[in-house]
């Protein structure tokens, strides 16, 4: 039988697209292995986020050739997109394929092409899934592409702009991962609010929110992240209404200084994100809200970044994901002038780590003592071999009790734990 492996680097999006390949190449008669062990094919879903991403997909790709340099390497994602000519000169690579042709690659691989036709916006493929593997959760991509060009940021180079999937293609998919079983369906897109919007008449995600909640069943949705612009008082009302809907919002911020933010052009003031953060509070009580943080953009002086700290410490997310900028070639930022030292980028992440371990814990703190219903994950926590999942809040819960296989049977379940201990590592629940 003939063998293939998978590697995914990136977002969400990409973790679903690269299902929607697998499952073709399992109807075609692969059989699925390791990407560490020898294979016929090699698919690598690239990501180009940032400069590391690249480097890391090019050693995926040397790694694959010198497992069996006889097999297909198939390099797909982004970074085909962007940097064709820096991909090929790396030896071993049998096809690169676009994103929009991902649903097309087993196709191409069993019949020799060398490169697919290239197809119109207007004919992007909507590749639907019926499974996810290794996973207690599912993904569901609702939309791609992105309209709002970000300073710093590749993604509509490389995705195009806004695209949604139709109503009825998103529905009838989480029907068919309901039916497998899973309890938790992940709306994720490149830009998730904007599903809907060059619908005639306008569509909006809360508008697809009451339609996914009215399927029968006992399972939770939850929105991977959304835009500022799109946490209005219709999504916020969704969220409220339906039980099946977690309670838990990630906005991206990136900065928190007007000056910053203008010229990422992120569209809204430091004062504008911090309405929207209280106005979801207040609708919601008890909310998680958590973000993004991007540290070492060009020209953030002191006083930048200081004005990010004290919006952060207003907010109090629930977590925050930190990460450093990376100059893109073909981005309006990377023409700016006044790039940060890397010592001074690393002191700034320290200290934004260690305010989001002090909200994380705060928020944490909330909950200790009270039951909450929790999503057993299908991987162990590699510290203590406890079983571990996320309640609605997005909180990372550890299970005590829950050594040895006779407690597998939890695995992918939602079951009710009572929190015991809170610090500022864990979070840890036991067995009702």
């Amino acid at each position: 039988m003939k063998t293939c492996a998978f590697y995914t680097l990136g977002c969400k999006v990409n973790q679903y697209e690269t299902q929607s390949i697998r499952e073709n190449f399992i109807k075609a008669g692969y059989e699925e292995k390791d990407f560490s062990r020898p294979c016929d094919v090699y698919v690598i879903n690239t990501c180009t986020v940032t400069e590391k991403t690249d480097k890391e997909s090019r050693r995926l790709i040397r790694k694959a050739h010198r497992q069996n340099p006889e097999a297909k390497i198939v390099v797909t994602g982004c970074y085909v997109e962007l940097d064709r000519a820096e991909i090929s000169a790396i030896d071993g690579i049998s096809f690169m394929i676009k994103n929009k042709d991902k649903d097309k690659i087993a196709d191409i691989v069993d019949s020799k092409k060398t490169e697919p036709r290239l197809r119109p916006a207007a004919e992007y493929p909507e590749p639907g899934i019926s499974d996810f593997k290794d996973r207690s959760k599912a993904f569901l991509k609702i939309q791609d592409g992105c309209n709002n060009f970000c300073s710093y940021c590749k993604v509509p180079l490389v995705r195009g702009y806004s695209r949604s999937r139709s109503e009825e293609a998103v529905i009838a998919e989480a029907k068919r991962l309901l039916k497998k079983g899973f309890k938790e369906i992940v709306l994720t897109g490149i830009c998730l609010g904007a599903w809907g919007e060059e619908y005639t008449p306008k569509k909006s995600i809360e508008s697809l929110l009451r339609k996914l909640t009215a399927i029968k069943g006992d399972f939770r949705i939850r929105l991977s992240s959304i835009e500022p612009k799109y946490v209005n008082n219709g999504l916020l009302g969704a969220i409220k209404r339906s039980p099946k809907i977690c309670k838990h919002l990630h906005i991206p911020l990136q900065s928190g200084d007007d000056n910053i933010l203008k010229m990422m052009n992120r569209p809204y003031t430091f004062r504008e994100y911090a309405k929207i953060v209280q106005n979801a509070r207040r609708k919601i009580p008890g909310i998680a809200v958590t973000t993004d943080i991007l540290i070492g953009f060009p020209s953030e002086g002191s006083k930048n970044f200081q004005n990010t700290c004290k919006l952060i410490a207003k907010i109090r997310p629930s977590r925050i994901h930190i990460f450093p900028y990376s100059k893109r070639e073909g981005t309006a930022a990377s023409k700016l002038q006044g790039e940060l030292p890397k010592n001074i980028v690393a002191g700034r992440m320290k200290i934004m780590k260690a305010l989001a371990e002090q909200y994380s814990y705060e928020f944490r703190k909330k909950f200790n003592g009270k039951t909450v219903k929790v999503l057993v994950e299908a991987e162990r926590d590699k510290k203590t071999g406890l079983l571990k999942g996320y309640d609605d809040h997005y909180i990372n819960v550890l299970i005590g009790g829950t050594l040895g296989k006779k407690n597998e049977r939890y695995i992918s379940k939602v079951i009710p734990v009572r929190i015991q201990k809170v610090d500022k590592e864990l979070t840890l629940a036991s067995l009702i």
